[in-house]
């Protein structure tokens, strides 16, 4: 050792074998990038969904054919579907597909346009579904909402980026707001209320995000003031949405009718107490007393199945989605991977806040499935798609 300083003498570095698991997460691996609390939260939302749906229709024999794993199998395979979807999206990379967003824009359009043809069918009073045969359907407008926040945050972003303006200009903001319209006014003709509210949602996420100017969002909000005085005063709302709106307002409005849902529901979770009565063991669940709980009102069989725990349980893991994507959103490299980020986690935010607030009676019966969680293969489907989106952003923003 004698003749070598400290500075030019260096111990032999020990380096640890790895094994194929390790070589996996070695940091030119794709998976490094990865958020895993939001993969894993994602997750574990779909497979309480899972048990959550069988429980639901296990009994039903009117519409499970008999079989009490049929809703289960097709649940699974729609979530495997969506991971197919998340991993091609997230493969594709959301800068890639900025140039592919006129294309994914008219298909979105054409759907929707679809639905109004003799393709389209009727569930629950909107006609927003393309019946595929096979026990399967088709919900257009739940893409819409991907094209909304992609043509959004392309159109808002554009001149941003290049650096030729420090925020989206009067030009842009009436380019992203003319052709977010466009599928919105198809949808409410089915009509849709639902998925209108979460893209209306959805666009002022992005707006938001976008650092549109405070105006222009104060003009928004006296835009569609008026226009909901208009809808109500033209009498533009089918009766049944009227009816829903009614038996919001007061929910002891007509127990056996129009309020029956949400009366049944409330009892469902109320009856589960702290820990629940334990799954596949509820009496309103077995009993049948909750219509379409296996979709909208699923958060029901959670609350008296799995009680105040299991239902928190599912409010914290939606937290933790919520958490990550916002993170996501503040930390992106560019103005069009955070308004992406931004918009989908407007999307499942709204979307959550309003399934669950409808079954608990703070917010209006809307049709709307809880993500990851409620039975629906095109809600799983795009559901996971936008998770791909952020996962996509977050790895753009780790290279």
């Amino acid at each position: 050792m004698a003749g070598l300083s400290s500075s030019t003498w260096r111990a032999p570095r020990y380096t640890p074998r790895r094994g194929a698991m390790g070589r996996l997460f070695e940091r030119e691996s794709p998976l490094r990038g990865l958020d895993w609390p939001m993969v894993l939260a994602a997750l574990a939302l779909s497979g309480i969904g899972s048990l959550l749906v069988w429980s639901a229709t296990r009994s039903r024999t009117q519409i499970n054919h008999g079989d009490s794993t049929y809703f289960l199998v097709r649940h699974l395979m729609n979530l495997g579907i969506g991971l197919g979807l998340c991993t091609a999206v997230v493969v594709l990379g959301h800068h890639r597909l900025r140039t592919a967003v006129p294309f994914i824009y008219g298909l979105a359009v054409l759907g929707v346009l679809a639905v109004l043809s003799p393709l389209g069918s009727t569930v629950n009073g909107a006609h927003s579904w393309i019946v595929l045969g096979g026990g399967f359907s088709l919900q257009p407008s739940e893409f819409v909402k991907i094209a909304v926040i992609l043509v959004g945050a392309t159109i808002l972003s554009a001149r941003v980026d290049a650096g030729e303006v420090t925020q989206p200009d009067g030009r842009s903001i009436l380019q992203a707001l003319g052709l977010s319209a466009v599928p919105i006014g198809v949808i409410m003709l089915m009509p849709d209320l639902g998925s209108t509210m979460v893209i209306v949602v959805i666009i002022l996420g992005v707006l938001t995000a976008a650092g549109v100017p405070a105006k222009w969002l104060g003009g928004l909000a006296v835009v569609g003031a008026v226009g909901v005085f208009a809808v109500i005063q033209l009498h533009l709302l089918k009766q049944y949405q009227v009816a829903r709106f009614a038996a919001f307002a007061n929910p002891a409005l007509d127990p056996a009718g129009v309020g029956y849902n949400t009366a049944q529901a409330r009892i469902a979770i109320g009856s589960g107490g702290l820990m629940g009565k334990g799954l596949f063991h509820g009496t309103q669940t077995t009993g049948q007393f909750v219509p379409e709980q296996q979709t909208d009102f699923v958060f029901t069989v959670a609350g008296e199945e799995l009680g105040f725990v299991g239902a928190g349980l599912i409010l914290v893991l939606l937290g933790v989605v919520l958490w990550r994507a916002c993170r996501i959103a503040r930390q992106a490299s560019d103005l069009y991977s955070t308004v992406v980020a931004a918009g989908v986690a407007s999307w499942f935010a709204f979307q959550a806040f309003e399934n669950i607030g409808m079954t608990l009676g703070i917010m209006p019966v809307a049709g709307i499935p809880l993500p990851f969680v409620s039975y629906g293969g095109s809600s799983m489907f795009a559901i996971w798609m936008g998770i791909g989106l952020l996962q996509s952003v977050r790895m753009q923003r780790t290279l």
